[in-house]
């Protein structure tokens, strides 16, 4: 059976769906898995032993293109979320098999339907991920934390890249864009006081984050020596070498923070407090502290007009440092912190 696992988004949509794939594995153990994402996450993928091709997807494609996407021999095809253009395109191309949600007007194009609300966040996302498998009549058991695999040669060019820094070495990625985001000067300050703590530091981004940091935090350029400014330089699987060579990573709730927990990194996350990025659903599945602000949960950011708008700003420059040598402690669990 040729299954084909959809989840064409984030990074860390796609890691938290790898458990998908590793349960297919375990349930059929004959079956050729492969993975439909985007071109920028694919090459997270590349080496997992559960996964045996990647084809890739940009939601701009013409319809024939996504339709040859579900092309040659794609026996099952399992919607984690539910893209419209995506479903019609596997019922143009036949797929026997169309596991989706069963709530939207458009699942009349799946032909396996799963009931359940993740609106309700009562589980982790790689729980509603893997319930998806129901769908093929199958029955899930726990679900296993996502791993990514390195080569031993990406493992020794990261290693290098840190060959001048301090140790303990600490990752601070001021980027993301699923959710509000503790600001650029924060971030900025905290990567001095680390550095002035003994600590070398990496920050990292894409290009576009860069820019935006270094609008926001005008004075990056002069960082003092000890931090290396790596933003904009590092391809997907570059800063997976980085990552798991590094004792810590700092980030928001975005994707490094599940590269890190994937490649059994500690992590300090800073999670904003609106209700579809509650921790219970969205928090790295691996060591670490989680960072929240002790503020109401909320539906959406109303901007300036929220009482609470200084959310993340509660979380200080000292209590991430404080929780960064506490996630270098040796740790068996997550701990979440309401500041």
């Amino acid at each position: 059976m040729n299954v084909l696992i959809v989840r064409p988004d984030g990074i860390g949509d796609v890691l938290l769906s790898l458990p998908v794939a590793t349960q297919l594995r375990s349930l059929l153990p004959n079956a050729v898995i492969g993975f439909l994402t985007s071109p920028t996450v694919a090459p997270l993928l590349e080496f997992h032993p559960d996964v045996d091709y990647v084809r890739t997807i940009n939601f701009t494609d013409p319809l024939i293109e996504l339709r040859r996407a579900f092309s040659q021999g794609v026996d099952a095809a399992i919607f984690l979320k539910p893209f419209r253009r995506l479903m019609w395109a596997a019922w143009l191309a036949r797929v026997p098999v169309r596991v989706a949600t069963g709530y939207r007007w458009y699942s009349l194009l799946a032909n396996r339907r799963v009931y359940e609300h993740r609106s309700e966040f009562s589980k982790h996302e790689s729980e509603y991920n893997v319930e998806m498998l129901s769908g093929l009549k199958l029955r899930p058991g726990n679900v296993d934390p996502p791993t990514l695999v390195l080569t031993d040669q990406e493992r020794s060019a990261g290693a290098l890249r840190w060959a001048t820094v301090l140790s303990p070495r600490i990752v601070v990625h001021p980027g993301g864009l699923s959710a509000r985001r503790w600001r650029p000067r924060h971030y900025r300050d905290l990567a001095v006081e680390l550095g002035r703590a003994g600590y070398g530091v990496m920050l990292t981004g894409s290009q576009t984050e860069r820019s935006q940091f270094e609008q926001d935090a005008p004075s990056t350029a002069l960082l003092p020596e000890g931090i290396t400014n790596c933003m904009g330089q590092l391809s997907i699987r570059e800063l997976m070498a980085v990552v798991a060579n590094a004792h810590v990573v700092v980030s928001g709730a975005t994707g490094p923070a599940h590269i890190a927990a994937a490649l059994k990194i500690p992590t300090v996350s800073l999670f904003d407090p609106r209700r579809n990025n509650l921790p219970v659903r969205w928090k790295p599945l691996g060591t670490g502290v989680l960072l929240r602000p002790d503020v109401p949960t909320c539906d959406k950011c109303l901007g300036e007009m929220c009482p609470y708008w200084d959310c993340l700003d509660r979380i200080t420059i000292d209590k991430v440092l404080a929780a960064v040598a506490r996630a270098i402690e040796p740790s068996t669990r997550l701990t979440i912190l309401h500041l």
